[in-house]
């Protein structure tokens, strides 16, 4: 493998993301940077973006993707995490299948969301989930989330099976509070599976070919470059009298190419290319 490249990896339930880099770390020599382009709680599973190497660089190419969940939503209880881990702070009713439904329908569109208390979101410049642990009053932030599909799967014993479509920054957990709350009942993640993120799903976990998973982004345009500026190229930026030509002048990231042959991504900053990873 290179010591530059992009896994998409099926996280396995019980394990930490950071964790879960182990088995691709041992792929590549001692030293490599191996990184990951959005976590998953300890008890999801699913799709994830690992970067290695020179690729650790380009996580602003993910920052913006939308992501799909199938979750599993136990009603009649909620926990102090809002999953399975945590401890139960709070108990209903379980709701009928007609407020399930009114439910899941209600969730859908554009909202304020307001993240759970235990998450790596920063307050006041510190992880809430390190001030909750040592028994802080924390008022998490109210953000803007898109819901975009809310599609539902089963409903037995209190246990709702859902799919998902949501924007950036998007916590289920919280979307399996709020659904609780708006019948008047409480409810917390059993389970989570995410199976896409942007462009990638699941069936594409295997496919490793860096610059064919980084065009279904849409976000990237090709550009060749001068021989003569092949050296250069290693200052950081590229010289505008370098650019032989550019099919998307207007786009954030790009594929530097001399004579057809890929040389190094580039990130569009203040009007000038600057290299971001060598490929």
């Amino acid at each position: 493998m290179s010591n530059s490249d992009i896994v998409l990896f099926d996280k396995e339930e019980g394990i930490t993301s950071f964790s879960s880099l182990y088995s691709i770390k041992r792929c590549y020599a001692k030293g490599t940077k191996v990184g990951h382009a959005g976590t998953l709680d300890k008890f999801a599973s699913g799709l994830m973006i690992v970067l290695i190497g020179n690729a650790t660089r380009l996580n602003p190419v993910f920052s913006s993707f939308d992501k799909s969940y199938i979750a599993t939503i136990r009603f009649g209880e909620e926990s102090d995490t809002l999953d399975p881990e945590g401890r139960i702070i709070k108990t209903s009713d379980l709701p009928g299948l007609e407020e399930v439904l009114y439910a899941l329908d209600k969730i859908k569109g554009k909202s304020l969301q307001q993240p759970p208390l235990y998450s790596a979101v920063h307050v006041d410049g510190k992880r809430a989930y390190k001030e909750a642990r040592k028994d802080k009053e924390i008022e998490m932030p109210f953000r803007p989330i898109e819901v975009y599909e809310a599609r539902f799967i089963s409903y037995e014993d209190g246990l709702l099976t859902a799919f998902f479509h949501v924007s950036k920054g998007t916590y289920i957990r919280s979307l399996a509070r709020d659904m609780a709350y708006s019948i008047n009942k409480v409810s917390r993640l059993e389970k989570l599976r995410r199976v896409s993120i942007g462009p990638y799903s699941i069936s594409d976990i295997g496919k490793f070919d860096m610059k064919e998973l980084l065009e279904r982004t849409d976000l990237f345009s090709h550009v060749s470059l001068s021989v003569k500026y092949k050296k250069e190229i290693d200052n950081g930026f590229i010289r505008p009298d370098a650019v032989l030509s550019d099919d998307g002048a207007e786009r954030r990231f790009k594929f530097l190419s001399f004579e057809k042959e890929l040389y190094a991504l580039a990130e569009l900053v203040d009007g000038r290319m600057k290299i971001i990873a060598r490929v």
